[in-house]
Formats: C-alpha cells, sequence, structure tokens
C-alpha cells in the first residue's frame, strides 16, 4: 500500500501519518477492540477530506470517520483510512439566533459550539458526558443523547441537515438527495422507545437526515451539518435524591418524567464508592437520582419523594455533583477490589417504565454468569450504563447473548446511546427480524454498495470477541515494574490499561491534564496517546523496539511530570510515573541526555558547591536551553539556621531548591511556625527527597537518595515530629512517589506518615486574621494531584486573603521547562492560563506561588515578582 500512501501525500491538504506512533495511537477507540489503520489522515479543508476518500475508493481501501476517538462499541477505529476531523476541521460556520440553527463542520467539539451559541442563549441539546472533547460528527455518527435527553431528545432530534459524502463520489445536502433505491418498511420492527440507536433508523424515512444519523460512518462521511439549538434554562436547580434499595431510583424514576425536569440521571453505589472523597457529597443511599430543573420548587418536588435528599443551587456545588455521574465512564473501569471491569454491554435501553423490573433481571443475569457490574445512566429514558468484570481472554459471548435476549424480552434496544459497532453488530438478529436486517443491509447498499465504509459495523458485522485490543496484543516483554504501582500490582500493562480511552485528557481548559496536548493538540501528547503507546510498547506489534523505542520516547518527551493525570483523569492514569518508568528502562547501561546529568544530579552539584555564576556560563553543555535565564545559587538555608521557638516540636525540611536559591522562605516559614507555638528544627547534613533523579528514570540513585534522607530524618520520624515541607513537589513525593520507590523501608513509610506541607500544619493554628486584600495563587501541580489545595484555601482565607486560585500547570514543571528543545512548549503552556491572570491583576496584588519552579516561570514570563505562601503570611502577620 505504498502507492496509496504516496497518492494520499500528493493529492490531500492535511496530515498524513503512516508511521508506527500513529498507526498506534489511533488503532483502538474506547472500546476493548483494536485495529491498527493503514493510515490516518487528518484532512485541513473539506476538499482534503472529499480527495482522501476518493483515493482510498480508488484502491479499495475501508474508510473510517473519526471524531475525539471515544467510542466505547468499536465503531471509530478501522484497518484501512481512518479520517480525524478534530485537528483542523473544528469550525463553527455560522449562528442563526433568530432561527435557533448552526452550521458545523464535523470536528468541532460540542462545549465549543455551546461557547459559539451561548452569547445568544441557546444551546444544543444533546449533551454526552464528553462533551469536553467528543464532536460534533462523532455525536451525529453514533446519535448521542446525553443526560438533557429527557427534555430535548437525541442528536437525530436535533439536525437540520447533512453535507454528506458517499464513497463513490457523490456529494449532496440531504434535505436535496440523489435518487436513492432504499428499502420498504414495516413501522413494527422497532420498539416504541425514545433510546433505540441500535440498527439504522429506518422508521424515520423518508426524512434522510434523521436516517442517517446514527449510521456510523457506515453509509457515509458527514462534511458538514446544520444542527438545531433550544433555548438554555435561565438557571438550574439540581434536586440529588437518595434512596435506601439499589432498585428504588430506577423504579422511581419515569414518574419524575412528568414533572417539569431536564435530566433524571440514577447511579448505584459501586459507582459511589469509586469516586472516592467524592461520594460525601451525596446524601445517604444505595441508589441516587440526580434530577436538574430550571424552577426551584419543581426540585423540592422532587426530592420530597425520596428518604434522603438534597436541593443544591450553588452552581459549584451542582459542577462537583455532576463530575461524579460524568465521569462514570473512566470511574466504572475499576471495581472495588481493583479489578478490572470493562465496556461491551455498554448502554442498553428499555421503556423507561421497564427499568426497575430490568435492572433486577440484569443484576440477577450477572449473578448466574459470576460477573459484577458497575452500574449508572439514563434513568428516565430508560437507559443503563454499565462496566463489567468480564474475563476477555476466555471469552464474554455467552453473557452478551443472554443480555441480549433480556433487553430484547423487555421490550427494548440492545444500544440507547453509543451505537453498536464490534460490540453489539452480530447481536442485532436477536433483536429484530430477518426482513429488517436486510432493509438494513439494502439501505448500506444504497450509499455504499462496496461496503468501503466502516466495514464490519451493522450489516455483516464482526464477530463480537473479535480483535479484542487485551487477547490480539499481549505483552511480550516482561510486564513487573521497577516501581511498586501499587494500585496495579506492580504491573505495567495493568496500568497501561488504565486508559480506556474516554479521553478526559483532551480537555483544553479545567484541570491541570494535559499541558502539552492544550499546547500542541497532538494526540501523542494526550495522557490517552502516551497510555496507548505504553500499551503497544508492551505488545511489540507496532511499536517493535521495547524500551528502546524512539516513538515513546519522543511522545513521553513533551510530558511534564506534572501528575495532572493522576488528579484529572477519571482512572488515575499517572504517565509521569509511567515516564520515570520508561526512561529507567530506556537508558539502562545506556549514555542518558545532558540534562539527565546536569538537572538530574543537581542537587549534588549544589552541595558540592560546583553551580555557581562561572559554571552557569556552561551549563548549555549540560542539555539546558539557552533561552532560560539560570538561577544562581546563594548561601544556604542550613549553614545559616539555627532551631529556635518553643512548644511543639516541628522539622523544617531543607529541600534543595529552598536551601540553595531561595532560603528566605525558609526564614520565613520558621517565622510563621514559630509564631504559632512551634519550636523549629531542621536536619544539619544535607537532605533529598530524589525527585531530579526520580523525573529522569534514575531510580536506583533516587531510592539510594530517598533512603539516606530516610535514616538521617529517623530520629525526628521515630519521635512523631511532623516534617514540614515547604515545596510542594518535594512534599508529595515524600508523601506518595517515595513508597512507590521504596515502599519496603520502614524509615521511608515513616517518613511519608510524617510529611506536612505548610499549609496542611499551619492552618488550623492560625487566628483569623481582618479581610486585607487579593491574591493571585498557582498551585503547583503535584500539590494539586497529590494532596489537594483545601489546606491552602483555608490557610488564606484565616490569613485575610482572598484567593484568586488559578487552574493549570505554570509551564516550567521542574526541570521540564529548562531542558534544550522544551521552551517554547514551557512558556506556551504559561501563557494559557498563568501568564494572562498575573498581568491582568491589579497593580500590587500579590502572586502566591509556593513551587519553586512556578515562581520561575512567573518571573520569566511577567514582570511579577511572586512570594511563597510563608512569605505572605510572615509580611501578614508583621513578623
Amino acid at each position: 500500500m505504498t502507492g496509496f500512501v504516496e497518492r494520499l501525500r500528493a493529492e490531500v491538504d492535511g496530515d498524513v501519518l503512516a508511521d508506527a506512533a500513529s498507526r498506534a495511537l489511533y488503532s483502538t477507540d474506547a472500546s476493548n477492540y483494536r485495529h491498527v489503520p493503514l493510515v490516518v489522515v487528518r484532512p485541513r479543508s473539506v476538499d482534503a477530506a472529499v480527495a482522501a476518500v476518493g483515493v482510498a475508493a480508488e484502491h479499495g481501501v475501508p474508510v473510517t470517520n473519526r471524531g475525539a476517538g471515544t467510542s466505547v462499541a468499536g465503531n471509530a477505529a478501522g484497518e484501512g483510512l481512518v479520517l480525524d476531523f478534530s485537528r483542523h476541521l473544528d469550525r463553527v460556520i455560522s449562528v442563526d439566533p433568530v432561527e435557533r440553527l448552526a452550521v458545523v463542520q464535523p470536528g468541532v467539539v460540542l462545549d465549543r459550539l455551546d461557547d459559539a451559541v451561548r452569547p445568544h442563549g441557546l444551546v444544543f441539546g444533546p449533551d454526552p458526558s464528553t462533551r469536553s472533547r467528543c464532536t460534533l460528527g462523532g455525536m451525529i455518527g453514533n446519535d448521542a443523547c446525553g443526560a438533557h435527553s429527557v427534555a430535548w431528545g437525541k442528536t437525530s432530534d436535533n439536525v437540520r441537515a447533512l453535507d454528506v459524502l458517499l464513497a463513490d463520489g457523490r456529494r449532496f445536502d440531504t434535505r436535496t438527495p440523489p435518487p436513492l433505491d432504499l428499502p420498504e418498511v414495516d413501522p413494527t420492527w422497532f420498539p416504541a422507545l425514545d433510546r433505540r440507536v441500535s440498527g439504522y433508523r429506518l422508521d424515520a424515512l423518508p426524512d434522510l437526515t434523521r436516517a442517517l444519523v446514527g449510521t456510523e460512518g457506515t453509509c457515509a462521511t458527514v462534511l458538514g451539518a446544520v444542527v438545531e439549538l433550544v433555548r438554555a434554562p435561565e438557571r438550574r436547580v439540581l434536586a440529588v435524591l437518595g434512596f435506601d434499595g439499589p432498585y428504588d431510583a430506577a423504579d422511581l424514576a419515569p414518574g419524575l418524567r412528568e414533572l417539569d425536569v431536564l435530566t433524571v440521571e440514577g447511579l448505584d453505589a459501586a459507582l459511589a464508592r469509586a469516586a472516592g472523597e467524592a461520594r460525601r457529597l451525596l446524601p445517604r443511599g444505595r441508589s441516587w437520582l440526580f434530577v436538574e430543573t430550571a424552577d426551584e420548587a419543581v426540585a423540592h418536588r422532587a426530592a420530597a419523594l425520596a428518604p434522603h435528599s438534597a436541593v443544591v443551587t450553588d452552581p459549584a456545588r451542582q459542577r462537583a455533583l455532576w463530575r461524579v455521574r460524568e465521569d462514570g465512564a473512566g470511574l466504572a473501569t475499576r471495581m472495588a477490589d481493583g479489578g478490572e471491569a470493562w465496556s461491551g454491554w455498554e448502554d442498553a435501553a428499555v421503556p423507561p417504565e421497564r427499568l426497575g423490573a430490568y435492572l433486577r433481571d440484569f443484576d440477577a443475569l450477572l449473578g448466574r454468569h459470576g460477573r459484577r457490574g458497575v452500574t449508572y445512566g439514563h434513568y428516565g429514558e430508560g437507559c443503563l450504563h454499565v462496566r463489567i468484570d468480564f474475563d476477555l481472554a476466555r471469552g464474554h459471548r455467552s453473557f452478551l447473548e443472554d443480555a441480549a435476549d433480556l433487553v430484547v424480552a423487555h421490550g427494548g434496544s440492545l444500544s440507547g446511546e453509543h451505537g453498536d459497532g464490534q460490540a453489539r453488530s452480530e447481536l442485532l438478529p436477536r433483536m429484530y427480524p430477518p426482513a429488517a436486517i436486510e432493509a438494513f443491509r439494502r439501505f448500506k447498499a444504497a450509499f455504499d454498495p462496496r461496503g468501503l465504509m466502516n466495514p464490519g459495523r451493522i450489516v455483516d458485522p464482526a464477530r463480537l470477541d473479535d480483535d479484542l485490543r487485551v487477547v490480539v496484543a499481549p505483552p511480550v516483554i516482561p510486564t513487573r515494574a521497577e516501581l511498586a504501582l501499587r494500585a496495579d500490582g506492580g504491573d505495567l500493562a495493568a496500568a497501561s490499561r488504565r486508559c480506556v480511552g474516554v479521553g478526559k485528557c483532551l480537555n483544553t481548559r479545567g484541570g491541570v491534564m494535559c499541558p502539552s496536548y492544550r499546547v500542541t493538540r497532538e494526540e501523542k501528547h494526550s495522557t490517552r496517546g502516551r497510555a496507548r503507546l505504553l500499551f503497544e510498547l508492551l505488545g511489540g506489534q507496532v511499536v517493535r523496539d521495547g524500551w528502546r523505542s524512539a516513538e515513546v520516547r519522543d511522545a513521553l518527551d513533551l510530558c511534564l511530570g506534572c501528575k495532572g493525570c493522576k488528579r484529572d483523569c477519571p482512572v488515575d492514569v499517572d504517565v509521569a510515573a509511567y515516564k520515570a518508568e520508561f526512561l529507567h528502562h530506556h537508558y539502562r547501561r545506556r549514555v542518558r541526555p545532558a540534562a539527565h546529568y546536569s538537572m538530574g544530579w543537581l542537587p549534588l552539584w549544589l552541595r558540592l558547591g560546583l553551580v555557581n555564576r562561572v559554571s552557569a556560563r556552561f551549563a548549555r553543555f549540560g542539555g539546558v536551553a539557552p533561552e532560560r535565564p539560570l538561577p544562581v545559587p546563594v548561601r544556604s538555608f542550613q549553614s545559616r539556621f539555627t532551631p529556635s521557638g518553643d512548644g511543639e516540636r516541628v522539622l523544617l525540611f531543607p529541600d534543595t531548591f529552598t536551601n540553595h536559591f531561595e532560603p528566605g522562605v525558609g526564614f520565613d516559614a520558621a517565622a510563621v511556625l514559630r509564631h504559632t507555638g512551634h519550636a523549629v528544627e531542621a536536619p544539619r547534613p544535607a537532605v533529598c527527597c530524589g525527585l531530579t533523579w526520580f523525573s529522569t528514570g534514575q531510580l536506583g540513585v533516587a531510592r539510594r537518595v530517598l533512603r539516606r534522607t530516610a535514616r538521617v530524618l529517623r530520629p525526628w520520624t521515630r519521635a512523631g515530629v511532623p516534617v514540614v515541607g515547604l515545596e510542594p513537589s518535594c512534599t508529595a513525593f515524600l508523601r506518595v512517589d517515595a513508597l512507590e520507590l521504596a515502599g519496603d523501608d520502614p524509615d521511608v513509610a515513616r517518613l511519608a506518615g510524617s510529611v506536612r506541607t505548610f499549609a496542611e500544619h499551619v492552618a488550623p493554628l492560625l487566628e483569623r486574621q481582618p479581610v486585607a486584600g487579593r491574591a493571585v495563587v498557582q498551585p503547583h501541580c503535584h500539590q494539586y494531584a497529590e494532596v489537594g489545595l483545601d489546606a491552602d484555601r483555608e490557610l488564606l482565607d484565616r490569613a485575610g486573603v482572598e484567593a484568586s486560585v488559578l487552574e493549570g500547570c505554570c509551564g516550567l514543571a521542574g526541570n521540564f521547562g529548562f531542558e534544550r528543545g522544551h521552551h517554547d512548549v514551557s512558556m506556551a503552556v504559561g501563557g494559557l492560563t498563568l501568564f494572562p491572570a498575573v498581568r491582568s491583576a491589579d497593580p500590587g496584588t500579590p502572586v502566591v506561588a509556593d513551587g519553586f519552579s512556578c515562581r520561575t516561570q512567573v518571573r520569566h514570563g511577567t514582570d511579577a515578582e511572586p512570594v511563597h505562601t510563608a512569605t505572605l503570611l510572615r509580611r501578614r502577620l508583621g513578623l
């Protein structure tokens, strides 16, 4: 197929990607399936997309259209040409607020469409939980629904027209189609429920637009759409209903549709447990309903129907609650005992009045097959999402066949939202009579007689238990990790499988994950992309060089190690740890990059006095970016500090950066600690957590440094003296990653349990101060991910400071922004949130950043002089 790829490169204006890394990245969607494509094309224009499909048709190569790749049924991965519309064809062309219409390209993300129409008081009705990254083209392909379908229906109910391209080159508006040989339709073939997404929607004919929505790219390529908009509610009120029984929520849900509601969503106790700390936001219960309405009185009427309930009007608390429900696709992939759960029977739907009975029968079916599931879904529409602990290697066909028969017996649909894909197309004859299956075949043939459009889906289906990625791409190299990887039993393969492809890392705002993706918008720089490449590295079929893989090394090169993914990813994918593991193996017994020796060993060079103004001139030979001004060390904190104060003993941890670059922060912290009644001490021998070695994959040295530090601090940790850290990255490392690196060492474990952040230790002891003004606060990413910010918010509040806490990474991220080749990405990340916030702040507004790298980035990107919280507090207290 070399000629095919060369034709594409010659004739298509776009990215034509046939390298191993790209083919691996696009080999799966959010499903269980894997199909390695020949080539991926990201067209820059509609004409380029037309050209690509034309070349594929000439060569007889099948075409799979792809948006965000979040499909869970296996309908966005194919073995021929994959067309990715999300990279370039992502515009809202026009908005007509009078007619309530928008013209969009297929790659536009739903949230971006809503941003464009919000000033007119409008919104696109269907809103899947993936709305921050799912594309309109993908929604049209799957007939996506979302939480508000009770009020606004499915995508097929909200599309006015489609601009479609057939494999034979014909292009038309679905309002004025050419002559087509369409089948006769018997309405009795189709169950009567709103959430019927399985099969083709032939009962919508002669409305060709609605009939083509939900065809999963098997009939045509969507080049654009005219979509209908709805009036957005002026206010939203959320009633959360808690029930004592596991089925009470499902039983009550249909009746709530009689109220003027926007959503009726349900979840079970297993999903609530998976939500972790967010579980405390829910009222008591074993099952819950989220009922959203525009009328507070209606919300209270709904709440009165449950034994435990809460009516939430605060938008921030509403968002926190919705996150529990919206992260369900990720949270549900891990059982309470850490076992893996899978899609495959993801979103069946029954008439809403049958939901309670169906759920009881479904749980009984799980029991008969010895399986467990985590359930949630659109209860008001009778649609149930579930992830099940299948043993995919041993097969799950019998369960799926029985489940299909069960849902049909309840008058339902195999799919109520995500389509059939490879997961359910083979089961359609259990739902539809032979005449309907033949009509589906004729319908596809009217558009795609050669079967080039997403073959194996809906018509002439692939087997549901073929092409399972964990079966067809098993690890071929040892997967026992050097790190403990406690959550995955030390198995890097299990860790790589944490990513199920829901794509939350493709967000471009909110949270931290993933800074480099937000700048480059390249799949390989997303958390998902990096996890997939690690999976393929272990499988050895496409990425073939194992630990020496240049593809994986290059994808991880722009990982800032910020750990935002560990917090923001619903299943806690920790690419920073996987990067350290990979670098450990990749450079084992090999010469490393110069930066690994210069910055990776920086604590030692500082302790030996080898870093100064003179040696800084030669840092460029050590892999340091020439664009970066370098900090120069001063007389260390440890050499100048003497124990002082009376009261409870506390040990200040003199991290490398505080100790050698900004010792004033240490003295400010000591002053505040004395003020709050402490006797402040510091260890005399130099100590280091080992993070610089860890982040560069020098795990053996990092472990030795960590253990030495733990032994030095043994007299304090054995005595129960709190160890207060000032550098968030070091504090977080000692609390969490130290246990991954050397958790079997009792001194290390004791140290991990002794470490406190400055805010955690001081906040409860500080007397509340009068309000003194505002501050812009840039949290360190490691603290955001591993420790949280509650104590910092409380401390600033007690200090009388109104804190504007920023979201997003600063971009410097330890050694990342100093390394040669990273400067532009580093500064671009800073330009997303941090630099604009600092520059727009009122003159004299303090900029608070506890991380040394964060403060350095502020200095390099703005005119502000940032301060540590300890410094701000010392000034605030007049000490």
